[in-house]
């Protein structure tokens, strides 16, 4: 350690090295950093599980929506099945993603913690026990060599120091020498002043090479001493780095879906969903049912009669079944009911049917009003009135029929009639304008 000095210059060279006095608090630190760091860890893995929760919940409230919205929509057949499988698909990851939560929570935030409870043992005092073992041990250590350090340095001040005073006096007797003012006794004064600096500087660089050698000796012990400590630490914070290195794995495994037969499964399942769809089918069964596939009781020859002589009324065509008959015509037979994805359709088909009897006294509008200023509601029938409830829109809506509301998601309107089987509201705007809207499309303001 002797080369920490320059004695040339007398001047102490700063260093970084572990074998300074007081450097080992860097090992001692790690300790304390390591406690942290187990937070730190822990923290993380409970940020990611609340991810994969908010996200799960994110999935099934999409699905959720998404589904009713197809369902009710014109999509049909083969396609809208293969739709829907996307829907399926976010519900069973949701609930893969859940299990992602609870296993970081229950395993590996858990096992952190227990590990940092066992690992770290608080004092009373403050601080941890390793802690304060690993300064002791260093500590005690160091004690010896930095005492003798010390000394050296003591002993290299004085050493420089008389130096210094030797230096000073040579250079006064050499100006003396050339001052005639100065009588003989004066010059003997100067003269043994020097003797005396050269004597001094001898003894305190003997006492200074001295002190240097005992510490040179010392050194080893002092290393081995050092090292031992210091390799109680490396096998402490090995412990802890195997530990995380341990945990991050897991974490990797439950994280990693693709490795997971059930997710695989999803997508394998979702792709076959995918490649059932039919277009050729989709039209088929649209022709059949929507289409010129469709039974029609055909207008005969009917003779008068004064029982038949009337027009159904809107609610009568609204609650007629299939092979409704004709004014004046009996039915058939032949009228085959078709089964209709979207009776329970939105603004496509809802609770509206399409009427299979004719009369000139009505116009092709099924929603015939006798004002032509609107003043006559289209929805005005023979029911008892329902109490009015104000709800809030929780989506947008644009009414795609004469007889639909249009709204924005937060506008307020008036319920005026309970759901139907349909999941058809009848409602009323601020501004007046009454007609129908999808029920699961507001919430009742509270």
């Amino acid at each position: 350690m002797s080369g920490s000095y320059d004695d040339s210059v007398g001047v102490e060279v700063s260093s970084d090295s572990f074998w300074e006095v007081g450097n080992y608090k860097r090992t001692v630190k790690r300790i304390d950093d390591g406690h942290r760091l187990c937070n730190d860890l822990m923290n993380c893995i409970h940020e990611r599980a609340r991810i994969e929760k908010v996200y799960a919940q994110q999935l099934t409230e999409w699905a959720k929506r998404w589904k009713q919205l197809v369902e009710k929509g014109p999509q049909y057949g083969t396609v809208e099945r293969a739709w829907c499988a996307f829907m399926s698909e976010a519900e069973k990851v949701s609930e893969l993603h859940l299990e992602v939560k609870s296993s970081l929570m229950n395993e590996d935030f858990e096992k952190i913690k227990n590990w940092q409870k066992e690992a770290f043992h608080k004092q009373m005092m403050g601080g941890f026990k390793e802690t304060k073992e690993a300064e002791d041990g260093f500590r005690k250590a160091q004690k010896p060599w930095a005492k003798k350090l010390k000394e050296v340095e003591a002993a290299k001040k004085a050493y420089h120091a008389a130096c210094k005073e030797e230096k000073l006096a040579i250079s006064r007797e050499t100006n003396s020498k050339a001052d005639p003012a100065l009588n003989p006794e004066q010059l003997k004064k100067l003269q043994d002043k020097v003797e005396r600096s050269k004597q001094d500087v001898l003894k305190t660089k003997e006492k200074y090479e001295k002190s240097l050698k005992e510490l040179d000796n010392a050194t080893p012990q002092y290393m081995e001493n050092m090292e031992q400590v210091f390799e109680q630490c490396q096998q402490f914070e090995e412990k802890r780095l195997r530990f995380f290195r341990e945990v991050l794995l897991e974490v990797q495994k439950h994280l990693d879906l693709s490795n997971v037969a059930s997710y695989k499964n999803i997508y394998r399942e979702l792709e076959q969903n995918i490649k059932t769809a039919d277009a050729v089918e989709d039209l088929r069964w649209f022709r059949a049912n929507q289409g010129p596939g469709m039974s029609m009781n055909w207008p005969q020859f009917e003779e008068w009669s004064a029982d038949l002589n009337r027009t159904l009324s809107r609610r009568e065509k609204k609650k007629a079944s299939d092979g409704v008959t004709l004014t004046g015509i009996n039915q058939t037979g032949d009228q085959v009911s078709q089964p209709n994805k979207h009776s329970s359709v939105s603004s496509y088909e809802k609770n509206q049917s399409y009427p299979t009897d004719w009369s000139d006294e009505e116009s092709n509008n099924p929603f015939s009003s006798t004002d032509a200023n609107g003043d006559t509601n289209p929805f005005d029938e023979d029911t008892p009135p329902a109490m009015e409830v104000r709800v809030r829109a929780l989506y947008d809506y644009e009414g795609q029929e004469q007889d639909e509301l249009s709204f924005k998601a937060g506008d307020e309107l008036t319920k005026m009639e309970n759901e139907d089987e349909q999941g058809w509201c009848k409602g009323r705007l601020d501004n007046g304008q009454v007609g129908l809207y999808p029920a699961n499309y507001v919430e009742p303001i509270q």
